[in-house]
């Protein structure tokens, strides 16, 4: 999941930097470059040396460009926008106080009605203190607010894991095969759709328009048509495939409300409904920012089960370590001359210190999201001269993988990086950027991790799994590249699924599984606003 001002697509889709290319129609060319501000960072063709660099290597881009300045915030200039890049963490951290100056909300707004379809009358009320200028009111504000109270660890999030934990184990229960028998999938197909079921329901509650298949298969179509949106010539043309798919899901929720879905809903379901509908929202545009919401709870979850799946079977005998911490945690019982084994979620996360490290380190090594904002004055950042105007970029993958923070093995996947006992080997918890932070770092972490967790480890406790066909790498496995990952998603996508077969555990045929989860009010620490007395930072 990941978080908003007003609506949690949005940050999403800025957290990749790609989107950012859709101010370039819209914007007035700068004037030179100041010498005060940061120093511009070389291209090999003029004036479009940037953009060709983005299309072709996409979120690495940025990395590349890192490795040839020295500078701690770098400039690009692109045909009518000017943008500086942050590389190094305690630039960002004085960027996070500054949160008024170098906004994100009118960023947000910029996007939210061209990739949620929205209406001038929402945009309108969507405009009015958007920057919170006046105070902690209206639809930006409020909203943003609400999703923090919701997404908070206690007993409204609980009610929403124990719904999202119950459909993930129903889902396994669908895919483990009979005893002595075998079954073949593609494995991220069978996770994004698990997990929309599982996440949905959560949201939704029993009259999840999700549960009806097309609706699903609607929203995925929208979602990979992100950019055409964004960046398209006449979207109503070039995008009119996701734009049709986007108004079939608007109107199956507008359905959904209109029906008295929301009542039975969970809790953040309810107060985004009610946040718009307090500011008044027009009922058809509250369903289509709910499209755009969807992003928000679907997108980065099913990749990230994905790559953390991969490498627990991809990398020697990692997986036998994870399934000795995930039985540790499991109760056995007998019932009925059966044998039951109950995994509770809360227990796992407080007794599963590698299997928590390799979740972090996953997120670290596969995530490439840009936090983004617009530059409200001139302004000075250490000795560096920001101008009004300007977008600011913070990559988080230029941090994850700068080897004077992370060591000569930045670039390799180190399961045991996060280990309480590696942390003299590792920078600063502010260097750990997968949930962004400041003002917009993801209210949703907890409830994703929640997710991943869950999905993971029964998963592996319950099942064998190997690739159909072999790379000729040691372990059989094949690491896909990325380098199609939507502009939607903040953790890598993989270019193509992998076809696997999957057995009931050797040991453990036979068995019937519980999942549970007690209260969750203690927070795993995931990053550094998780250890100070605010859920958010400045």
């Amino acid at each position: 999941m990941s978080s908003m001002a007003s609506d949690p697509t949005v940050l999403i889709i800025i957290a990749t930097g790609v989107a950012t290319l859709g101010f370039l129609a819209a914007r007035n060319m700068f004037g030179g470059h100041d010498p005060r501000e940061p120093p511009l960072a070389p291209q090999s063709i003029p004036i479009i040396g940037h953009l060709v660099g983005l299309s072709r290597s996409s979120f690495e881009y940025y990395v590349d460009l890192s490795h040839q300045t020295s500078s701690p915030i770098f400039t690009i200039s692109l045909p009518g926008q000017k943008m500086y890049v942050i590389t190094k963490p305690e630039f960002v951290q004085t960027v996070q106080k500054h949160h008024k100056i170098l906004a994100f909300p009118p960023i947000e707004a910029k996007f939210a009605s061209k990739i949620c379809g929205a209406s001038l009358a929402a945009q309108a009320i969507l405009d009015k203190n958007l920057n919170g200028d006046e105070g902690d009111h209206g639809l930006s504000m409020e909203t943003y607010a609400g999703m923090r109270e919701a997404l908070k660890p206690g007993e409204e999030l609980d009610d929403m894991n124990r719904s999202m934990i119950s459909e993930v184990a129903k889902a396994i229960d669908l895919l483990a095969p009979a005893d002595g028998e075998s079954q073949r999938f593609g494995m991220y197909t069978w996770l994004r759709d698990a997990i929309t079921t599982a996440t949905t329901r959560s949201v939704y509650g029993p009259m999840n328009p999700y549960d009806d298949k097309a609706i699903a298969d609607a929203f995925w179509e929208f979602e990979s048509g992100l950019m055409t949106i964004l960046v398209g010539i006449l979207p109503s043309i070039t995008a009119r495939k996701p734009i049709a798919a986007r108004t079939k899901v608007a109107d199956a929720l507008e359905a959904y409300y209109k029906a008295g879905g929301v009542q039975k809903a969970s809790f953040l379901a309810r107060k985004r409904y009610e946040v718009q509908v307090n500011n008044g929202v027009p009922l058809a545009d509250i369903a289509r920012y709910e499209v755009g919401g969807s992003i928000a709870v679907l997108v980065n979850t099913a990749p990230s089960a994905f790559w953390l799946l991969l490498f627990l079977h991809s990398h020697p005998n990692l997986l036998e370590q994870i399934r000795a911490e995930i039985d540790a945690c499991t109760v056995t019982t007998t019932e009925n001359n059966t044998t039951v084994k109950t995994l509770d979620i809360t227990t796992l996360k407080e007794n599963s210190p590698l299997l928590l490290s390799a979740y972090q380190e996953t997120l670290r090594h596969r995530s490439m999201g840009t936090s983004v904002r617009e530059v409200m004055q001139d302004t000075y950042l250490d000795q560096f001269l920001l101008k009004k105007g300007a977008m600011l970029q913070m990559p988080s993958r230029v941090i994850h993988q700068d080897t004077s923070l992370w060591g000569a093995d930045a670039a390799e996947f180190n399961p045991r990086r996060f280990l309480a006992e590696e942390k003299a080997n590792r920078p600063r918890d502010v260097c750990f950027r997968a949930f962004g932070g400041g003002k917009t770092l993801c209210p949703g972490r907890h409830f994703a991790t929640n997710e991943i967790l869950a999905t993971v480890a029964l998963f592996v406790a319950r099942l064998d799994m190997w690739p159909v066909s072999g790379s000729g790498e040691a372990t059989g496995w094949k690491i896909p590249t990325s380098a199609n990952t939507n502009v939607a998603a903040v953790v890598m996508e993989p270019d193509e699924d992998i076809e696997v077969e999957v057995r009931m555990r050797k040991g453990f045929e036979g068995v019937k599984w519980r999942v549970g989860l007690k209260r969750s009010d203690k927070v795993f620490a995931m990053v550094t606003e998780d250890t100070s007395s605010g859920e958010v930072g400045e």
